[in-house]
């Protein structure tokens, strides 16, 4: 069998790539405990070494991989970039906290007593395209700065991105095995669960995908950290800064061609400024160059694939029959979709209830703060929220109402190295980044000395 990558845009033949035999995949997982072995004996200093080397190697390849990126995703290619800058970011800090991070704890007891973190083994990986740098290096600098190794599966289009991250370890020195994609189909996933050498999953993905291998995950008693979809609500207030909120709006919905789990989907807007704000969110729409993701001034390229501006297709013709009025966009040519903003969505619409992964934007009307608040957890994701007002003390009372893993007040939803990030509900569970992250695959054990 074999995956083919395509770029979205030009719709050419970029890549072909063989999926491993069975029998080549154990060689894989063996060479992954072997590696194991070893690695997990090594001075936070020696690992700190080849982490830094792996920052500066993606620094320095930045525009080669960037345009990896896009040609195998179709994100716009200074987005691509800033991707890989920010995963040499997230080494960095890695190799400068990971040891303070996992220090020795010790108790108060009339005895000796204290919790030492130790590494656990091969952490497998299920990760998506739509950030196929970031999504791997979130998990993988921790993990393996914590003395674990890493095998991972990439998803089908974006082979040619895994190749080129197990590349950039090795040329920084990791051994062989320390990080290795492993070019698998669906139906060889349990047999690495099952394996012995692998300690913990971790997904990011869909819902269903999460289903599945979380379930594999218990069968085979192994950790496991998802995270899965997301229709981040993006609350705006009577008092809000329109103009400021409709600007990070845009850039929340629309950004990597709307491809995101923690994207904004949900515009929540109080009724007194509902009008105001979907005229200024809907120019600020009508003001993105969409095209090819190559070209200087775009703003938008294409989505991933066929399959998604199909269904993101589907769920507009069925929201615009269900109430919902089309304000700007509605459009579709191929793999372009074009930015769109929909109002007078209810909870009874697809748009709500469904992910819309893709740049389709959603305004519903709120009667007050706590109507815009009880909309906002109505929802089976919890992954992260907004709240735009310009009462600090009221966002603070409200945020804490927020039924989602982050929730940030006039700010972008973003993720950074130095604050966990995860969901709750159907988006899944667990934590990456911060000293949280890197715990989340050690194994906690306590000495007690008399």
């Amino acid at each position: 069998m074999i995956f083919q990558s395509i770029n979205p845009f030009s719709k050419e033949l970029i890549g072909e790539h063989e999926v491993l035999t069975n029998a080549q995949l154990n060689q894989k997982l063996e060479l992954a405990e072997s590696a194991y072995k070893n690695w997990r004996n090594t001075s936070f200093q020696e690992r700190a070494d080849k982490m830094k080397k792996l920052a500066n190697i993606l620094r320095e390849k930045k525009q080669e991989l960037g345009l990896l990126i896009t040609c195998e995703m179709g994100k716009i290619l200074p987005e691509g970039i800033a991707e890989v800058e920010k995963c040499a970011s997230n080494c960095d800090f890695y190799a400068e906290n990971a040891e303070k991070i996992l220090k020795d704890v010790y108790y108060d007891t009339p005895f000796k007593s204290m919790s030492v973190y130790d590494p656990s083994g091969a952490v497998f990986a299920i990760m998506p395209w739509n950030y196929p740098f970031w999504q791997v290096l979130r998990y993988a600098a921790p993990a393996i700065m914590a003395g674990n190794v890493s095998v991972l599966k990439h998803a089908p289009n974006v082979i040619g991105c895994a190749k080129a991250i197990e590349n950039a370890f090795l040329e920084a020195g990791f051994p062989e095995g320390v990080f290795q994609q492993i070019n698998i189909d669906i139906p060889q996933v349990e047999s690495v669960i099952a394996s012995d050498i692998v300690s913990g999953i971790t997904l990011t993905g869909s819902e269903m995908a999460g289903s599945s291998v979380a379930a594999l995950a218990g069968k085979y008693i192994k950790k496991s950290v998802m995270e899965l979809g997301g229709s981040d609500a993006f609350i705006v207030l009577n008092d809000a800064d329109l103009e400021k909120a409709a600007t990070v709006a845009t850039q929340s919905r629309m950004l990597n061609a709307g491809q995101a789990c923690i994207c904004a989907k949900r515009f929540i807007v109080t009724e007194n400024i509902a009008d105001e704000f979907s005229g200024l969110f809907a120019q600020k729409i009508r003001d993105l160059k969409q095209g090819n993701p190559l070209q200087a001034g775009i703003n938008m390229g294409p989505l991933a694939r066929l399959d998604l501006a199909e269904n993101l297709n589907r769920q507009l013709d069925k929201s615009l029959k269900q109430g919902a009025k089309l304000v700007v966009g509605g459009e579709r040519d191929g793999y372009n979709f074009q930015p769109t903003l929909i109002d007078f969505v209810d909870s009874n619409n697809v748009a709500f209830q469904e992910e819309t992964f893709g740049p389709l934007a959603t305004i519903i009307r709120a009667k007050d703060e706590n109507d815009a608040v009880s909309i906002a957890n109505n929802h089976r994701y919890g992954l992260a929220s907004a709240i735009w007002t310009e009462d600090r003390e009221k966002a603070y009372k409200l945020a804490r109402k927020i039924e989602s893993g982050n929730v940030f007040v006039n700010s972008l939803v973003r993720s950074d190295s130095r604050i966990p990030f995860g969901g709750i509900k159907k988006s899944g569970y667990g934590r990456e980044l911060s000293e949280i992250g890197i715990k989340e695959f050690m194994n906690m054990k306590s000495l007690i000395i008399e």
